[in-house]
């Protein structure tokens, strides 16, 4: 296995922000036909095409929760599939019960928070006056590289009888509605960042990431969305925004010849010119890097998680390092100050 860098990473997760960031840049492409919307129409912004086009267009967007909560959702699924945390509901709010019966903590999302779990470490929570944590995982809107003419579709919807017709007993039903959709393979470049965790809980949100496949509205008919990870940047601070990484690809891929709308973009020729344009940006930016991963080396990387993570002991050994290093943090700092109140 490829080694991070010991000073990539804290060795405990420090009570203060303490600069040890990790960046995982993803190129988000689109599988089917997701809905990144809000009130009923998909999520837009008008922004300049790219650094050297000046030209306005309008954009796609998909807002930061869009992102993160699916991927928290997914590392939820697997701490409660491995035995982790409990998987009975929560109903009563006055149930004071800390462990179901089994012993395992009642964890239940935005009800109930087990405040020492992977989870509530790395993405925060907050719980009224239980207390709150901030979220070690920052994330940003998305910007599509391709215009919002060239990236949606408008689609009729309805909802037939059991008969398969729109009309029953000499009745047609009303139920028609039409609804746009964002098309296959459009491009979202996305950083996502994560500050001061240690290594076993950056791998937990990197599994995540590569785990996720759902995203947005509707998610159990549509929104499949393929995460390819094309760096990791390890450094002592932030790196390119959203927006940035979407105008510079964007230049480059317009002097490529490779945006031919309404053509789909090829998602390798984008993501082999993200490659060039990191190592650029991440200089811009003036961060100290201690270790930046790209093409075989980031390949290397993923195939020995992806052959961890397939058999059932390595993904458990994974979530159990995870799960230490966030019970001591809590042991360390969050019960303690508790304690004092």
């Amino acid at each position: 296995m490829l080694a991070f860098h010991p000073q990539g990473f804290p060795v405990e997760v420090p009570a203060k922000p303490s600069g040890y960031y990790a960046h995982l840049v993803i190129l988000r492409v689109t599988e089917s036909y997701p809905l990144f919307q809000t009130d009923g129409e998909l999520n837009t912004a008008r922004v300049m095409a790219g650094v050297k086009e000046r030209t306005p267009i309008t954009r796609l967007t998909i807002f930061k929760r869009k992102q993160t909560t699916p991927e928290r959702l997914i590392g939820r699924e697997l701490l409660r599939r491995y035995g982790l945390i409990s998987a009975e509901p929560v109903f009563d709010s006055k149930d004071k019960r800390v462990e179901d019966e089994s012993g395992l903590p009642f964890d239940e999302y935005n009800v109930r928070f087990c405040q020492w779990t992977p989870d509530a470490i790395a993405y925060g929570y907050a719980i009224g006056d239980s207390g709150s944590e901030r979220s070690k995982v920052l994330s940003d809107t998305g910007y599509s590289v391709t215009a919002y003419d060239d990236s949606h579709e408008a689609f009729t919807l309805n909802a037939p009888y059991e008969s398969g017709t729109m009309s029953q007993r000499g009745e047609v039903t009303s139920r028609i509605n039409e609804q746009d959709h964002v098309v296959p393979q459009v491009l979202f470049p996305t950083v996502l960042t994560t500050r001061d965790l240690t290594l076993p809980l950056f791998r937990y949100v990197l599994n995540n990431v590569l785990r996720t496949r759902r995203y947005g509205a509707q998610t159990t008919r549509t929104g499949r969305v393929d995460n390819r990870l094309v760096a990791v940047v390890l450094c002592d601070g932030e790196i390119m925004s959203n927006l940035a990484l979407t105008q510079r690809l964007y230049d480059v891929l317009k002097m490529q010849g490779a945006l031919v709308p309404p053509d789909p973009i090829d998602p390798v020729v984008a993501a082999a010119a993200m490659q060039q344009l990191i190592p650029q940006m991440v200089a811009e930016d003036g961060v100290a890097v201690t270790q930046l991963l790209l093409g075989d080396d980031l390949d290397a990387l993923l195939r020995d998680l992806a052959a961890e993570t397939a058999s059932e002991a390595g993904m458990r050994a994974l979530l159990e390092a995870a799960w230490v290093s966030s019970k001591n943090y809590h042991d360390t700092w969050l019960a303690k100050n508790r304690a004092k109140k």
